[in-house]
């Protein structure tokens, strides 16, 4: 089968795998480019309310698949960048499902999620220094934003893998799960964020990515959306509340 991005939505839950089992999941030129409008169409779709990415079969993404770097570096690096940057921008909560190795291009895919939940065994690393390649100051940012400077700098320089259980410690990952038991977290965690109010998911995702100056829209929008009158109308009457606002909107 050839490299390529499967997808399927469940539960209001997107679920994008990347498939290439032949090279670990490492991403060719064409999986590249085929993300951000995947992801586009995906985030329009008043249906899916929280996406995961994940990769196929026992392994998350050895990175970008090299043979792919021969011609032109700089344009592959670039159609990554695209790719992680359209992933940081979906306005709905991602998070990165990660088996197995998240290696290079992987590693800069799960930092452009929300969250990132391992399995036990799972092993992180981030590599140009192995290929005399600049990783992109965007994907550079991310990554100190999430570990801070000195660990990312020992990701960096060294090219180093580190184990699911250091990558918890340093923050480059949220959960670790025993193994076996990732899959079914995802999906019970997931199904929670589609339960959530996608109004304060949107306006905390903005806040938490540094807009700060927007409060009064927020809230504004709360109130004229009716999501506030409904979640106080919720917790009051000990239902589930129904949030109907959606950034697909």
């Amino acid at each position: 089968m050839e490299p390529e991005l499967l997808y399927g939505v469940t539960d209001a839950v997107a679920t994008v795998v990347l498939h290439h089992p032949a090279k670990r999941n490492a991403m060719t030129a064409a999986m590249w480019r085929a993300l951000p409008p995947l992801l586009d169409g995906l985030a329009a779709d008043p249906g899916v309310r929280a996406l995961v990415l994940t990769g196929a079969g026992g392994t998350f993404c050895a990175g970008a698949d090299i043979s792919t770097l021969q011609g032109s570096p700089d344009e592959a690096q670039g159609l990554a960048v695209r790719a992680e940057e359209a992933l940081a921008a979906f306005p709905k909560p991602t998070l990165a499902a990660v088996k197995g190795h998240c290696v290079g291009g992987g590693t800069q895919l799960a930092a452009a999620c929300d969250l990132r939940f391992a399995e036990e065994g799972a092993l992180f690393g981030v590599t140009p220094a192995k290929l005399g390649i600049v990783y992109p100051s965007s994907a550079t940012r991310r990554l100190v934003a999430l570990v801070g400077p000195a660990t990312a700098k020992y990701l960096l320089f060294s090219g180093e893998l580190i184990d699911a259980e250091r990558a918890l410690r340093t923050g480059l990952v949220d959960e670790v799960l025993p193994a076996g038991s990732l899959d079914e977290r995802v999906a019970g965690f997931t199904r929670v964020l589609a339960s959530r109010s996608q109004l304060t998911q949107a306006a905390a995702k903005e806040f938490a990515n540094g807009h700060a100056d927007r409060d009064a829209h927020w809230a504004a929008l709360a109130r004229a959306e009716g999501e506030t009158a409904e979640g106080v109308a919720a917790f009051l009457e000990r239902r589930e509340p129904r949030f109907t606002w959606t950034s697909s909107g």
